[in-house]
């Protein structure tokens, strides 16, 4: 795969992470603080991206594999991010809790998430790569239509 399009996938794959991560910590505080999506509901939402990429897309039963494997993987990356700050609040808070910001512990906070981003990442690019390869030229193109309209939101107008 050449080089740039590593790059372009871990790219788009670290920004749904982090945009899906702020996503959900915003999310969460409409059901109180601590709230997560079940185990159940999480196997639900994965097989519902699943299902409808795989009617977009005319996937076969292989291609549905390797992307159902890549939704879990990203799914495992999103819990190991969530797991290394149990309380995104809490963390943020103690960086203003006195009169100057915590420049150092912030950097911290940064380079756990980045620690685990480049641990699972390569499970991720690697699943990533297994897909799309997988797919026909005419799929591959659909592929980046999906990610040229609507910031790659899958279904919003088409």
């Amino acid at each position: 795969m050449k080089r740039w399009i590593k790059r372009t996938l871990a790219g788009i794959f670290g920004a749904s992470l982090l945009f899906g991560g702020i996503a959900a910590c915003s999310h969460a505080a409409h059901h109180g603080p601590g709230w997560q999506m079940s185990e159940a509901d999480a196997a639900k939402w994965r097989e519902r991206i699943v299902d409808r990429a795989t009617d977009k897309l005319a996937l076969d039963a292989a291609q549905k594999q390797r992307l159902a494997t890549l939704v879990d993987k990203v799914h495992e990356q999103r819990k190991a991010l969530a797991a290394s700050t149990p309380d995104p609040r809490a963390e943020l808070q103690s960086l203003v809790k006195d009169p100057t910001f915590d420049r150092s512990r912030a950097q911290a906070l940064v380079d756990g998430k980045l620690g685990v981003l480049r641990e699972a990442s390569p499970q991720v690019i690697a699943a990533a790569a297994d897909f799309y390869d997988a797919l026909k030229p005419e799929q591959q193109q659909k592929v980046r239509e999906f990610m040229n309209r609507s910031g790659g939101r899958w279904g919003r107008h088409g």
